[in-house]
């Protein structure tokens, strides 16, 4: 389904608004990740994305994906501890 998204934008360039509970598959997907809080939903965190086109499952083992997964949990995960 990853793989679809990416080739779908690709091929269309078209804005899509992807929703996930998946931290890895959000920087994967997309340009822009917002991280949400829990009730009442606020945004966290706005990160953009700044990973080379076209992207592939392999661009997960970069430094630069890791550093992005570890900024968006951050947040998410101090939410849970207050």
């Amino acid at each position: 389904m990853q793989s679809w998204l990416l080739e779908v934008w690709s091929r269309h360039r078209v804005t899509i608004l992807f929703i996930t509970h998946d931290v890895d598959e959000a920087i994967l997907l997309s340009d822009r990740v917002y991280a949400m809080t829990g009730r009442p939903g606020g945004i966290a965190l706005e990160t953009t994305i700044d990973l080379p086109r076209p992207r592939t499952i392999e661009v997960q083992a970069d430094p630069a994906f890791a550093a992005y997964r570890s900024a968006l949990l951050a947040p998410l995960e101090a939410g849970v501890t207050s």
